[in-house]
């Protein structure tokens, strides 16, 4: 399974990716996630309990967070739930019109068999429209507080 949902936003990149990076802000400026819990911390790494709703189906996974400042890079790694070994990168990419952030989340299903039947479930309806939710939420959240510079 491989899905992407980008948006472009109008901030600073450094904002948004530090946003982005900041776990304990999700669910202050993100309604649709419960809550975060940190089960280990660091500058650059976490793992974390996190729990979302999709039209008020609670959902919660634990997942790895990976920092990586130097190349502007989000990385998740899903240890445990019915997402287990997914991979979740955030990029940041400038662009002439603002900062395309981009989420992408690749899964290989545990039974490929069941990859037709799940796809659209995990795929589209809960990780599809969770994600874009979040950018949407994030994009309100960074450029209302970005600041202009006027001559």
């Amino acid at each position: 399974m491989h899905k992407t949902n980008s948006l472009l936003m109008h901030a600073p990149k450094t904002a948004i990716f530090e946003a982005a990076a900041n776990l304990e802000l999700w669910p202050r400026i993100l309604p649709h996630y419960r809550y975060i819990r940190f089960l280990e911390r660091g500058p650059d790494r976490n793992v974390v309990v996190m729990a979302a709703q999709r039209s008020g189906i609670p959902i919660s996974w634990t997942s790895e967070q990976i920092i990586d400042r130097d190349r502007f890079e989000i990385h998740f790694h899903h240890l445990k739930a019915w997402t287990k070994g997914m991979r979740v990168v955030w990029t940041f990419s400038e662009t002439g019109n603002g900062v395309l952030v981009t989420i992408s989340h690749e899964l290989r299903f545990r039974i490929p068999a069941l990859g037709p039947i799940v796809d659209p479930i995990i795929g589209d309806f809960f990780i599809h429209n969770i994600a874009n939710k979040t950018l949407r939420c994030m994009k309100a959240y960074v450029e209302a507080r970005a600041t202009t510079v006027t001559a």
